[in-house]
């Protein structure tokens, strides 16, 4: 005889199912800051790819506290109009909660005039954000490992390198001198043939492979070709790799590797996961691309509810972004191969003294900071070296 079952009751109003865990953005959307003054500071670095990069420092001041973000944004022109005559952040000014501030810079315009490329907004957008949320941690006494309840642990790191085209290993031996135990990501050109494949195989530190398919129309994009695609697909098989092209010619290849793709340039929202061809191992999270912290500790929480991994990458940070993310990735993905290097493996010169990976867990007291950066210095300057 079956034994009929009595659900328990529930009491009126109740609900039968466990609560929902608190959101990783709940714990830091409630923080109240005040903004009394704002401030911006240009860095200008060169780098070892060969360009000069800009960036500005975002400053929110609110009695004697600061908070600081960094404005990666590529174009230089987009950084210099907002340093001269578009610079009144005066509407910044006030007391709020951080989410509430965050839904105000979602609504405003950052940009005095039109940016060269819109994506450029998200980046603007997250240096914004980045230095409230500093300085909500700052006048709140808390630290961000305290506020979303992690504890910071050792940061695995990658080095993002050029090696020329044509291609030599000549510099990424260097590197390896200097520090054996370094790891790579590197950018495959139609030029690397069998034997150059063949030697990083041997060397066996390539993690991950760019091979840029995702973008449009800027210098760094690569047309699909199906004989490199299956030179180093084939030949580096323990790598992960990045950003393919799916295109006729690629695409049954990458199917039989599906397990080993990750995605960087077409991620910016939990959206863009859910609609990628194939449900995917790990992702390149940059936090940038995203814009909001929001949409950056959503994506956190739902990769760690679908098993998918994260690594972090950088857009060549000098300032305190580049802790930022380092901090991050010590919170949400430690482990993995991010390409968030300190400074000093994108300068153009290999230091003696390289930091080696994992690097010690080094967040401040309070705040959304991490290292030893100077917000009164530029990288030019704490080497020692005069600005221009």
């Amino acid at each position: 005889m079956t034994r009929e079952v009595t659900p328990p009751r529930v009491a009126e109003g109740a609900s039968a199912d466990p609560p929902a865990p608190v959101s990783t953005y709940a714990r830091v959307a409630g923080l109240p800051l005040v903004i009394d003054r704002c401030g911006l500071q240009p860095l200008v670095r060169d780098t070892s790819s060969g360009f000069t990069k800009v960036s500005l420092v975002v400053r929110l001041g609110g009695g004697s506290h600061v908070g600081e973000g960094e404005d990666v944004t590529w174009d230089q022109i987009d950084q210099i109009e907002l340093l001269r005559g578009g610079g009144d952040l005066s509407w910044l000014h006030g007391a709020r909660t951080f989410d509430e501030l965050s839904t105000l810079l979602g609504l405003a315009n950052l940009f005095p005039v039109q940016p060269i490329r819109e994506s450029a907004r998200f980046y603007r957008r997250w240096a914004f954000e980045s230095a409230a949320l500093d300085l909500a941690l700052r006048q709140n006494g808390l630290s961000l490992q305290d506020a979303v309840g992690r504890r910071a642990r050792p940061v695995n790191f990658v080095a993002s390198v050029r090696i020329g085209d044509p291609p030599s290993l000549l510099g990424l031996y260097g590197w390896l001198r200097q520090n054996p135990a370094l790891r790579f990501k590197l950018d495959p050109t139609p030029s690397w043939d069998d034997d150059l494949v063949a030697e990083l195989a041997r060397l066996g530190r390539v993690d991950v492979i760019d091979l840029k398919g995702s973008y449009r129309n800027l210098n760094v994009a690569m047309e699909p070709e199906a004989g490199l695609y299956r030179r180093v697909i084939e030949g580096l098989p323990d790598t992960w790799i990045e950003d393919p092209a799916l295109a006729p010619g690629t695409e049954l290849l990458l199917e039989h590797h599906r397990d080993r793709i990750t995605w960087d340039e077409p991620i910016h929202a939990i959206a863009d996961i859910e609609a990628l061809a194939w449900r995917p191992r790990m992702l390149n999270v940059k936090p940038a691309r995203f814009g909001s912290m929001r949409a950056v500790l959503d994506t956190y929480d739902y990769c760690e509810a679908h098993g998918i991994g994260v690594y972090g990458g950088g857009m060549f940070e000098q300032g305190p972004g580049r802790g930022q993310l380092q901090y991050l990735a010590s919170l949400f993905h430690p482990d993995t191969p991010n390409d968030i290097a300190p400074p000093e493996y994108n300068l153009q010169a290999v230091p003696l003294d390289l930091p080696q990976a994992p690097l010690a867990p080094d967040p401040h007291p309070t705040g959304f900071r991490w290292g030893a950066y100077d917000g009164r210095r530029t990288i030019r300057e704490q080497a020692g070296r005069a600005p221009d």
